[in-house]
């Protein structure tokens, strides 16, 4: 566990790009005034630890949902809010479940979280910057290899070991040059509800996730897991609503973020606002549904990050057992994909799950792709579906080399 006020790594840092969750009136005027790192290896409570250090830099993480925005000054010099990520390895230790293959971008710590305060708005012109190139990428296992891993789950259905497992591949590429605008046209792709850059010492993740992992605003908690994938197209559209496997699939990730929610204290009733609604990300149609509760008591940051994260959608169900199934099956961590990354402001948060989410260290940049694994589940059509959610991300970063 580290933590310090030193300026964020060699990436550049804001105000020239904006953190995932960002609000507008903190994007473009405020800095990094101090810093918190949690590594696997530092021990002790990650979810404790990173709430009492936002805590101790005057945010609300004792009681969210319950104090108002405008009580907060808002001047240079005050505190706008901190940007927070959690890994899927931190997840899963928050969680209690077994811990996944090592990250293939260890640089990047398992938990990390900046508190930001406003300044004037800096209108300088940016700097130039070296010419992005990018590599040939290298799966971390062939499309056979995550075919069987889909057997291997359908197989652990049939002894009754599980109900679902999201299974996960990473693919990685070598860069040169500055990755920055790379990683800003992956953070812009259409849909990005979560879009934004964050970077670190010598790292930096980008993400244009579509999918609200945990929302407090209001006096209101909400998720939005997202599960059922087609080409956006008419027909694929047709075929997501009546597809079968697709809609039982997303009603049991549905009821598992009903599960989650209903475990915290501090929560009303939960319910089911919005069922297997289509919703549209880049070149795909994708169904979304919207669960909440009312905050009626004293609910605190460390008790959300650990009835949520690693995401239901992005796990499966039982959570644990599908944790120890992806423990088992894949050979590369997930490092900052199917985590968690947004914003703490005074009296709300708002975190993304990191899907369509990629990040690069000092010579290679990394993304994953997955889904999820029911009995009905075809290997290949998965390898496939994989495939088209990572098509967008690689297109934005190539598109990011110039000819």
């Amino acid at each position: 566990m580290v933590h310090g006020s030193r300026s964020i790594g060699h990436f550049p840092a804001p105000p020239f790009v904006a953190p995932p969750g960002a609000p507008g009136s903190c994007q473009g005027g405020h800095r990094a005034s101090t810093w918190f790192r949690w590594s696997r290896c530092d021990g002790g409570d990650p979810a404790e630890l990173v709430s009492e250090f936002l805590a101790d830099n005057g945010l609300s993480v004792r009681n969210i949902g319950r104090t108002a925005d405008h009580v907060r000054p808002i001047g240079a010099g005050s505190i706008c809010g901190a940007a927070l990520y959690v890994s899927a390895d931190a997840g899963s230790v928050m969680a209690g479940g077994a811990p996944g293959a090592p990250s293939p971008v260890p640089s990047i710590p398992d938990v990390y979280a900046v508190v930001y305060e406003h300044v004037p708005g800096d209108d300088r012109p940016e700097p130039a910057r070296p010419d992005f190139t990018l590599g040939e990428w290298t799966p971390s296992w062939t499309p056979s290899a995550h075919a069987a891993a889909v057997g291997a789950v359908r197989a652990a259905i049939g002894r009754g070991d599980v109900y679902q497992v999201n299974v996960v591949g990473h693919a990685s590429a070598p860069y040169g040059g500055d990755p920055l605008p790379a990683l800003r046209r992956v953070a812009a792709l259409p849909g990005a509800r979560y879009g934004g850059v964050l970077a670190g010492d010598g790292w930096a993740l980008a993400t244009a996730s579509p999918e609200t992992l945990v929302e407090v605003r209001d006096g209101r908690v909400v998720t939005r897991p997202i599960k059922g994938t087609r080409p956006a197209t008419a027909l694929g559209r047709r075929e997501l609503l009546a597809s079968a496997k697709e809609r039982a699939e997303h009603v049991m990730i549905v009821d598992l973020s009903r599960n989650d929610l209903a475990r915290l204290p501090g929560l009303g009733p939960v319910e089911v606002e919005d069922l297997f609604a289509v919703r549209r990300w880049s070149g795909l149609w994708q169904a979304e549904s919207v669960v909440s509760a009312p905050v009626v008591g004293e609910l605190d940051l460390a008790s959300l990050l650990r009835a949520l994260v690693p995401g239901g959608s992005v796990t499966g169900a039982p959570k644990i057992a599908a944790l120890a199934e992806i423990a088992r099956l894949e050979p590369v961590g997930r490092g900052v994909s199917m985590a968690a990354v947004g914003w703490v402001g005074p009296g709300h948060l708002d975190l993304g799950l990191t899907i369509r989410t990629v990040a690069v260290d000092g010579s290679r940049v990394h993304a994953w792709a997955g889904g999820g694994i029911t009995w009905d589940s075809d290997p290949w059509a998965e390898v496939a579906e994989a495939e088209a959610k990572l098509a967008p991300v690689r297109t934005a970063l190539a598109a990011a080399v110039l000819p």
